[in-house]
């Protein structure tokens, strides 16, 4: 008892809270009259974790007493708490900093000497929220940068602008902090089971819609990201550093990652200056005798995260993972790790970035320079002149397609004039992308079909072609002879708005937001009707012909009295073109009372939760039903479930993860409320448990049936990464092919859609007709790494199934149709279950 007594108190000893001497060691003087962070949280940095709103009024206290300091708010997270940006420098470069960032961008494109010029870096910390080792560092930092005395010192703000982001999901961070907080102890336990350092799902890795912001960098779905890029581009910084955590049993990573995995159109001068800064890193860490590794386990290939977007933008993006303690002290196979520990290597690698970019700034300046005066070069050898891009039918996602490349400073154009390209009529007003421009190599990347690599391993997705997820049809145009452009699009919008008193009002189903029209009308007692065949009827506009999917608001049927108002107020709020048709008589097709007038029901919406359950799809279904259609889902978590009566609801969604251990009578319940008329959608494993429930008309092959066809005969042990990289599907985008008479393909312009697929079980419809309404092509892979043996499985297997189960439906689909909040083609389909789902017979 007397050893166990005295390890604790050793223990409580060694995780006692840690002065800023232990940070910066103890020769640096400090500024007496700047606050020091002990003084605003009443305790040391790594004591507790800092919450969100501590940090803000911290750096705001440290940019009223500091001149070296400014501070800036670029924006607000989705639960609207700011997105700071501290700007540092010395006190004279802060009286002229607006001129010294508009010649830094001005020198950027010219070959003007830049020698002169201050080196910029932007630091990010923490855009995992339970990763919170960055966030408190940055804190330090802050003090560090506004108080600390020295020669050192002043070099670096006299030849720096440092870009301080301390909070890059703010949202996530202060859940975790809270978390942590709340179930910590006096005496700190180090258990890795004990509740402080095993998070309840979802976990705070996560912004307010469980989405994973450090793979939202080129997706830009969410405010958090928009306000960075923004400020990114308003500044373009020479280096940029993300860092992270990783699992406690883990040293230290700095980049450069595995060599092989760099992405094919990062210049080799960036690997080199990545190779020149980690020599700074490694000299600091091996001063304090840490472990640390680098080109290992990480990559640079997906230029959608933090370490990798400055890659394709002039900068030079730096990961950096410690070991977590997630928590205050976790006991790993290195022994206790304490959180003031996890802060102190990242203060330290933090500082070894400041030495590394002032010793190579006239290096970093160059290169940067450089990357952009190659584009010119580049696009002039390239046998690509630039991309045409269909406008379709749907202005809101060609729209939503064009905000997103303007985002990245990408310049675009408009034809002016038709042009047949390849046996394709593109038309006045579709989208034109040249390659000479300054962005050559992002839109290379966000156009890539490539699909052979020389390293089959990825760590995050090996497809992610744009033009694809936004389902619009594009083609590489090899010369711009003969094409006519305009820098606008020189089209008229229709203009559409209901004339009151008519018969009906007819809404087509391509527009993106006519869904959240039908569940706002529906929500507000409008009886709303779906054509589940096409018309042609006379309108205030003449003759009109309507496909199947078109939204009909009869006059005549309403009992709200303000039913027109909602209707106007809507569709103008929307964009929504309406036509008002003059009678219920049609020229062709369906009448206006035909049996084939689907009446839509109010979606009622529950999406199973909890563990075993991915966070990220459940967040994802969240997000596009809450963003995209104003509807609010019942997120409850499986064990909820029994007490639950399911009839409230008109939908149940199964996004991927484990149901088997649901109970025989929440099953019982769920078949029972299918049959009576319910409709329950599962993707990915959610559609394997409908299947082995019996309840979805389909056979599948399994991941591990589908991992046994590969050959392992003779592989030796050092094989085993590849293999495993062969038999995965990473991300990659494939081709699928759609009925277009089927109530889930409505409102699709053409049979194909490209949809990303992330898993490898395949599903096979029985021998059932009718019930199959999307299927990959016999040659589906479009973008991105699958072996051959799985595409070959894959290819002619079914993508989406519908089928009757008594009076209820039940939608099986192979992969995730809103992943990551941007496949606005594929998400069509799920909008499509919870309107048209009755329609399938």
């Amino acid at each position: 008892m007397r050893l166990i007594s005295c390890f604790i108190l050793l223990l409580s000893f060694s995780l006692q809270a840690k002065p800023v001497a232990y940070y910066f060691g103890n020769d640096v003087e400090f500024d007496s009259s700047i606050t020091t962070p002990k003084q605003a949280f009443g305790y040391e940095v790594g004591q507790w974790h800092l919450r969100h709103d501590q940090i803000v009024h911290y750096l705001q206290t440290l940019a009223k007493e500091s001149p070296r300091l400014s501070i800036e708010t670029i924006g607000y997270s989705h639960q609207k708490r700011p997105l700071l940006l501290l700007k540092v420098s010395s006190p004279k470069n802060q009286q002229n900093l607006a001129r010294i960032q508009q010649n830094h961008l001005a020198s950027i494109g010219d070959d003007s000497n830049r020698s002169d010029k201050p080196v910029v870096m932007w630091m990010g910390y923490s855009v995992h929220g339970n990763e919170s080792s960055g966030s408190n560092a940055a804190v330090l930092l802050a003090y560090y940068l506004a108080a600390a005395q020295g020669k050192w010192v002043s070099q670096l703000l006299d030849n720096a602008i440092i870009l301080l982001d301390p909070a890059l999901n703010p949202d996530g961070l202060a859940r975790f902090a809270t978390w942590v907080n709340s179930n910590k102890s006096n005496s700190p336990s180090t258990d890795p089971a004990h509740r402080e350092h095993s998070e309840a799902w979802p976990s705070s890795r996560t912004n307010h819609y469980w989405f994973d912001l450090n793979r939202d960098w080129l997706l830009l779905q969410h405010p958090e990201s928009r306000a960075r890029i923004k400020a990114f581009h308003n500044w373009k910084p020479n280096i940029l550093t993300d860092f992270h955590e990783m699992g406690p049993n883990s040293t230290y990573f700095f980049q450069p990652g595995i060599p092989s995995r760099t992405h094919p159109i990062t210049p080799a001068e960036n690997t080199q200056l990545t190779n020149l800064i980690g020599k700074f890193h490694a000299k600091a860490l091996d001063a304090q005798g840490k472990l640390y590794f680098t080109q290992e386990s990480f990559d640079d290939f997906y230029y959608g995260k933090g370490s990798t977007y400055p890659d394709v933008n002039g900068a030079v993006g730096i990961l950096f993972e410690q070991a977590s303690s997630r928590g205050h002290a976790q006991e790993t196979q290195y022994g206790v790790l304490s959180f003031a520990e996890t802060i102190k290597n990242q203060v330290t690698t933090s500082l070894s970035t400041f030495q590394a970019g002032i010793t190579h700034r006239r290096a970093l300046l160059e290169y940067q320079q450089q990357f952009y005066q190659q584009a010119k070069v580049l696009a002039s050898k390239d046998d690509t002149k630039g991309y045409v891009v269909a406008r379709g039918q749907d202005s809101y996602r060609f729209e939503a397609f064009i905000h997103l490349l303007k985002q990245h400073q990408i310049e675009v154009k408009y034809l002016s004039k038709e042009k047949e390209i390849d046996d394709q009529v593109y038309q006045q007003g579709d989208l034109y992308i040249p390659l000479e421009q300054p962005q050559y190599r992002l839109i290379k990347a966000l156009f890539s079909t490539q699909t052979h690599f020389n390293d089959n391993t990825f760590y995050d997705v090996s497809g992610w072609t744009i033009p694809y997820a936004y389902d619009l049809d594009f083609v590489a145009l090899k010369s711009e002879w003969g094409l006519k452009l305009s820098d606008n699009t020189n089209t008229e919008k229709q203009k559409l708005t209901p004339v009151e008193d008519s018969y009906a009002y007819a809404i087509s189903w391509h527009h993106y937001l006519a869904p959240q029209l039908a569940n706002r009308l529906l929500q507000g007692g409008v009886k709303v009707a779906a054509a589940m065949s096409p018309f042609s009827a006379s309108t205030t506009s003449g003759k009109q012909h309507f496909q199947a999917g078109t939204l009909v608001i009869a006059r005549g049927i309403q009992q709200q009295d303000d039913w027109y108002e909602q209707l106007k107020t809507i569709t103008s709020e929307l964009g929504l073109p309406v036509y008002s048709v003059t009678t219920g008589l049609t020229e062709s097709g369906i009448d206006l009372g035909s049996r084939q007038m689907l009446q839509l029901q109010k979606p009622e919406v529950l999406i199973f939760a909890g563990a075993g359950i991915s966070q990220y799809e459940v967040g994802e279904l969240w997000y596009h039903l809450d963003r995209h259609l104003m509807l609010a889902p019942s997120i409850v978590e499986k064990q909820m479930i029994d007490k639950l009566e399911l009839t409230r609801y008109s939908h149940i969604l199964l996004a991927d993860g484990k149901y088997n251990d649901l109970s025989d009578k929440v099953k019982a319940k769920i078949h029972s409320w299918v049959a009576k008329g319910g409709v329950i959608w599962g993707h990915k494993r959610g559609a394997q448990w409908l299947i082995e429930q019996q309840l979805l008309d389909a056979e599948m092959t399994s991941s591990k049936e589908m991992r046994r066809q590969f050959d392992t005969k003779n592989l030796t042990f050092a094989d085993k990464d590849r293999l495993s990289a062969r038999q995965r599907i990473a991300g990659a985008i494939f081709d699928t092919r759609l009925d277009l008479s089927h109530p889930l393909s409505f409102g699709f312009e053409n049979k194909e859609l490209p949809v990303f697929k992330n898993s490898t079980w395949v599903m096979y419809r029985k021998d059932k007709p009718f019930i199959e309404s999307l299927a990959y092509t016999s040659a589906p892979l479009l973008s991105g790494y699958a072996n051959t043996t799985n595409v070959e499985q894959i290819a002619s297997s079914s993508a989406l199934i519908a089928s009757k189960a008594g009076r209820g439906v039940v939608v099986g689909m192979a992969d995730n149709p809103v992943f990551r909040g941007f496949w606005y083609g594929s998400s069509r389909l799920l909008n499509n279950a919870l309107f048209f789902a009755q329609g399938v017979r």
